[in-house]
């Protein structure tokens, strides 16, 4: 007896719908984990891959705060981190999906900081160069008695960061905002350090623009670097104003200045912000370096275009100056070639090289005249 299609079997008469697919077991949020420890009056008490139990025990003896790190977490395992710490919503949103451009935002006693990152890639010269910066994402969520870093992008390496900041225990004391310095005072630094290794590709394709050896100008490599330092701004611009909400400028127009005194004293605090100025104040620098790339590239990029425009000059001159000393051999030639009966000096025995001798005398005015011009 022939087997009966599943969908016609009892009990699946009129569904019409194929067997749902095996559903994919969740993966834990501690695969996404790559770090977890916790911190007490500035030293490490011990490692933890359980960041419950972590944050249970700082809760419990009310010292010291939890440091997080995460990489590329899907939405369930934010889901999970978000509950055992009580995480907004929106900070759980924001920090799975990536590509968020710089920003700092507040939640009650939390805030969430979104830092770009920038790395510059090596490149043996600048025709092969398809790209010359990468950018990754690091997201801080920052609270009373913890920090979380959540990091996308292969170029967004912190374990330095904690190895250092482990190393001075007097800024580990002042608590979850002296992680939130250190991580964005790195990324800040990876800016200038970018931006210095760009000096010499900037200095190199201005050297060829303007050189007089260089006739033909690739101007596509003036557009490549051009569109690098472009992200380098939609990287690097927008954290002006988190900067100086952190650092407690009262003069931004946005929110008001970030508070830390949820662990630290008043003296603390203002410390903090302290270490945020000096951080601001690299930004700054960074920020009119790269404004400055992209004033010398704006120029590189025009006078690219019009060395480009008088090279085509040039090359539609000589050929319009060809063209016109081959007119005459072509316009003697076609005239005597329509084979009248009755045309001057067909008949005579020095006609042809004559007419030859004639339409060389005529080339070479021409040529002469034209090189004296200085259309050849």
């Amino acid at each position: 007896m022939p087997s009966i299609p599943h969908r016609l079997q009892p009990g699946n008469r009129g569904s019409g719908r194929l067997p749902a697919a095996p559903r994919t077991p969740p993966v834990p949020a501690a695969r996404a984990v790559v770090d977890c420890g916790v911190y007490v009056d500035g030293v490490r008490q011990r490692d933890s891959s359980d960041f419950r139990q972590a944050l249970h025990q700082v809760r419990q003896s009310g010292e010291g705060f939890v440091w997080l790190g995460l990489h590329h977490p899907d939405e369930r395992q934010m889901n999970d981190v978000a509950e055992a710490f009580g995480l907004h919503p929106l900070m759980v949103e924001d920090a799975v999906h990536a590509h968020q451009r710089p920003k700092l935002e507040t939640y009650d006693d939390m805030i969430f900081l979104v830092l770009r990152t920038i790395s510059y890639i090596d490149h043996e010269s600048l025709e092969v160069a398809n790209d010359i910066v990468e950018t990754g994402e690091i997201m801080i969520l920052a609270g009373s008695d913890f920090v979380i870093t959540v990091r996308h992008g292969d170029h967004t390496h912190l374990a330095g960061v904690r190895q250092r900041l482990e190393h001075r225990t007097d800024q580990l004391r002042l608590g979850p905002a002296a992680v939130v310095h250190a991580v964005a005072d790195r990324v800040v630094d990876s800016y200038l350090a970018v931006v210095s290794d760009m000096e010499s590709d900037v200095d190199e394709i201005e050297e060829r623009v303007f050189s007089a050896k260089h006739n033909d100008v690739d101007i596509d490599v003036v557009y490549l670097f051009k569109r690098e330092v472009l992200e380098l701004q939609r990287a690097v611009d927008p954290l002006g104003l988190p900067l100086a909400r952190l650092s407690g400028n009262k003069s931004t127009l946005d929110a008001a200045p970030v508070r830390f005194e949820s662990q630290t004293v008043s003296a603390n605090s203002k410390e903090i912000r302290r270490h945020f100025r000096d951080v601001a104040d690299h930004l700054t620098h960074a920020t009119d370096l790269i404004a400055e790339y992209d004033e010398r590239l704006t120029t590189l990029l025009n006078a690219a275009a019009t060395k480009v425009s008088i090279q085509q000059n040039t090359d539609m001159r000589k050929i319009s100056s060809w063209a016109a000393i081959a007119a005459v051999p072509t316009a003697i030639a076609g005239i005597y070639g329509m084979n009248f009966d009755h045309m001057p000096e067909l008949h005579w025995t020095y006609s042809y090289p004559v007419l030859l001798l004639i339409m060389v005398c005529i080339c070479s005015a021409l040529w002469r005249t034209l090189r004296r011009n200085h259309w050849l």
